[in-house]
């Protein structure tokens, strides 16, 4: 693989999370603005994670079935301009709805892209790559949010969604460049079996457990209720788009560190933990500040816990797994995690309307304690456990 072809596949990357993600700060708000309730509002932002759920794993198996991953990534490209595109061209709180569940969709091919880049790099280096390629992706979710952001106070709400658009369209014309590197197409194809034996997993169960409450973290503040509560503190669109750069600029730099070097001196399941105690602590401080400053400062330390976890985790679970099965548990994986990505934010905005944001908040904090002690059970110690192949992996 040359330099060129990564360097390609990063810029897909950075664009397809780009389309996505340009608008995620003014979500909320823009609910609201609309005449959705905050409830109404947990629940468009938690369409995104229940549509990723339903299709994450059916994509994996299609995928190893097929021996090809490209199509997947074209196709998930192309749904997420899309669904760029209806937001452009809507305003109600119903469409947001049903575009916000088709842009879940499209990033439903994530479970595709990080098996193919893993598949660029030996299977010992499953954590370092996810961490590399977190990066990119933090960092189209940072030119994203920020743009998109300035242009709204611009140009308005809508600014952001053809601002997507646009960036989904850089993706697709790269990803035509990107080489696909499947399985063996003589291996064998992935039986029900072996689904059921990945499902069951003892690793891939608890990573996936510790992703799940990593996501209700992520989804209920820093892409969730957090610019709501940067509202109700005066901020404006572009200060919004200001309080997510806060957050992914850490998370960009965490994630590129958090599977190498930080792994290999701390072991990756401190390294997980450490996140998590740092999401607990920042989170707790939310509904305490008195200034959309020291918002900031939470949202920069949440976006580094992020960091920490997220590349780790998504390493582990597919470390020890055959390559010919990896988009098959990574799809596992994914869409298990996709129950925070939905669950939490729904939760939080429940508890928003029928108590005060704040408790939503010193909800989310506990759920990232209870997480930080959680992952001293559930996760691997050390992760030397060789790749599992088709015989051992029925037989789990």
């Amino acid at each position: 693989m040359t330099a060129n072809r990564i360097g390609l596949f990063y810029i897909v990357t950075m664009f397809y999370w780009f389309s996505t993600y340009t608008y995620v700060p003014l979500l909320s708000p823009y609910v609201l603005a609309l005449g959705g309730s905050l409830t109404m509002s947990g629940v468009i932002i938690g369409s995104y994670g229940f549509s990723q759920m339903l299709v994450r794993i059916p994509l994996g198996v299609w995928s190893d079935r097929l021996g090809t991953r490209k199509p997947f990534i074209i196709a998930g490209i192309v749904v997420g301009i899309v669904s760029s595109l209806g937001f452009a061209l809507t305003s109600s709180v119903w469409a947001a709805l049903v575009f916000r569940l088709l842009a879940g969709v499209a990033a439903g091919s994530w479970v595709v892209f990080t098996v193919l880049y893993a598949s660029y790099h030996d299977a010992d280096h499953a954590p370092k790559a996810m961490g590399v390629i977190s990066f990119f992706t933090s960092i189209g979710q940072l030119l994203a949010t920020t743009l998109g952001g300035l242009v709204a106070q611009r140009f308005g709400w809508h600014s952001a969604f053809w601002l997507a658009v646009g960036g989904g369209c850089v993706s697709l014309i790269c990803s035509f460049g990107i080489r696909d590197r499947a399985p063996d197409p003589g291996s064998a194809k992935i039986q029900p079996r072996e689904l059921v034996a990945v499902g069951r997993d003892r690793i891939v169960i608890g990573v996936s457990a510790l992703a799940v409450l990593a996501q209700v973290i992520t989804f209920s503040t820093m892409f969730g209720f957090t610019p709501q509560a940067a509202t109700a503190l005066g901020a404006n669109k572009a200060d919004l788009s200001l309080l997510t750069l806060a957050s992914t600029l850490p998370n960009a730099f965490a994630s590129l560190y958090s599977g190498g070097i930080l792994s290999r001196r701390l072991g990756e399941r401190n390294v997980v933990a450490l996140g998590f105690a740092i999401a607990a602590v920042f989170t707790l401080a939310i509904p305490l500040l008195p200034s959309l400053g020291w918002l900031y400062l939470t949202q920069a330390a949440n976006g580094l816990g992020q960091g920490l976890c997220m590349p780790v985790l998504m390493g582990l679970a597919i470390k020890h797994i055959d390559p010919a099965r990896r988009a098959t548990a990574m799809g596992f994986y994914q869409a298990i995690y996709s129950l925070g990505m939905f669950g939490g934010p729904a939760i939080v905005g429940w508890l928003g309307n029928a108590f005060h944001l704040s408790t939503g908040f010193y909800v989310i904090a506990c759920v990232s304690f209870a997480a930080f002690v959680a992952t001293f059970w559930l996760a691997p110690k050390r992760s030397t456990v060789a790749p599992v192949r088709r015989e051992a992996s029925t037989r789990r």
